[in-house]
């Protein structure tokens, strides 16, 4: 059965990891990520079998996603042509070990510019120490430059602004503040109007303080 991808595989070929401020030692890319056996691609629809929503456990709650779930998901995001989900594969297990997203937000400010948001970065805890969260975040991140976003944008924890801030992300002065209203924990009727918009989120629980951090492509 021929696989399809969430966007097209050859626009990872386009980004010039030269132009990142982050530090590989040695250097890797998403073409050459160090070993012959990592491939960095976008997401597949067939990577339901690869243990992509299990490795996404590991950052949040996922749920009891079935695979027709799944593929509906998969093709409206694909539909839409605004979701650059990025994964990392272990060719010798047939398994996804880090992933992360890129969200395209269509502004009228800045002349109709675009924007990008960084979501859901992770990898798997045993492969963790190989750079591969750098790799998949500087990825995403190169991508954005690359389709035309004006800037990107990211919430985190407190513990991880020095990591992003290798990266060339900065608090931005005044405007560093992360903010949630939550859906979720309503009743089942109202988690059912609201599922229909796409409208749950999951995000950090609210006891864990978050900053937004941001990368400017035209400073």
């Amino acid at each position: 059965m021929e696989e399809t991808y969430l966007y097209d595989p050859n626009l990872l070929l386009k980004l010039d990891f030269h132009q990142s401020p982050a530090k590989f030692n040695p250097f890797i890319s998403a073409a050459c990520p160090g070993e012959t056996w990592l491939k960095v691609r976008p997401l597949k629809d067939s990577d339901f079998d690869r243990g992509f929503l299990q490795l996404l456990s590991q950052l949040t709650h996922v749920g009891p996603v079935s695979r027709t779930q799944f593929l509906t998901r998969f093709s409206q995001m694909k539909s839409t042509g605004d979701y650059y989900v990025t994964v990392i594969e272990d060719a010798r297990k047939n398994e996804i070990i880090a992933a992360a997203s890129l969200v395209i937000e269509r502004k009228f400010i800045h002349n109709c510019a675009i924007r990008g948001r960084l979501e859901d970065v992770v990898v798997n805890d045993t492969y963790r120490g190989k750079q591969l969260g750098k790799l998949i975040v500087v990825t995403v991140s190169l991508l954005a430059r690359y389709l035309g976003c004006y800037k990107m944008t990211l919430d985190c924890k407190d513990k991880l602004i020095k990591f992003y801030e290798s990266l060339g992300y900065v608090l931005v002065p005044g405007n560093a503040n992360s903010m949630t209203i939550r859906y979720d924990d309503e009743p089942s009727t109202a988690k059912h109007n609201l599922t229909s918009f796409n409208s749950l989120t999951n995000d950090s629980p609210p006891a864990e303080a978050c900053q937004t951090v941001s990368l400017d492509f035209n400073s």
